[in-house]
């Protein structure tokens, strides 16, 4: 069950994760389970040094191994970034997203920051199971 029906389905669980970025720019965030697909609602960054600025980067890897019913996409890119290189001003934050994005399984969830300890990021989800 690479797409569950989301109208019949038999869990909907909410929840929040967060991450101090590393400057490993490709770091593992997340990966979505088997069985389930993962819709973000909110992403966020905060950064949380008080004199320097630094940039975020956060994709998604994996997309296209499970596309969505009745759709078959040509020339679709696997790795997509959210935010590629944007700086986040010291003691500031920033909304990558408020759009909800749908993330199916095997998809993952990467990113990382230009300063080490710098960035906090922030999802707000819905993880929604068949």
């Amino acid at each position: 069950m690479a797409n569950p029906n989301i109208v019949s389905v038999a869990s909907i669980y909410g929840g929040n994760y967060g991450w101090n970025l590393s400057t490993g720019l490709t770091t593992t965030l997340l990966t979505v389970d088997a069985e389930v697909i993962l819709k973000i609602n909110r992403i966020t960054v905060a950064n949380v040094d008080g004199s320097s600025a630094a940039d975020v980067n956060l994709f998604i890897d994996g997309m296209g191994t499970a596309a969505a019913n009745d759709l078959t996409p040509t020339g679709a890119d696997a790795t997509v970034y959210l935010a590629k290189t944007i700086a986040v001003p010291a003691d500031s934050t920033l909304v990558i997203s408020e759009t909800p994005i749908y993330m199916m399984e095997g998809d993952i969830l990467k990113g990382g920051a230009s300063a080490a300890s710098d960035l906090d990021l922030f999802i707000s989800y819905e993880v929604i199971k068949d």
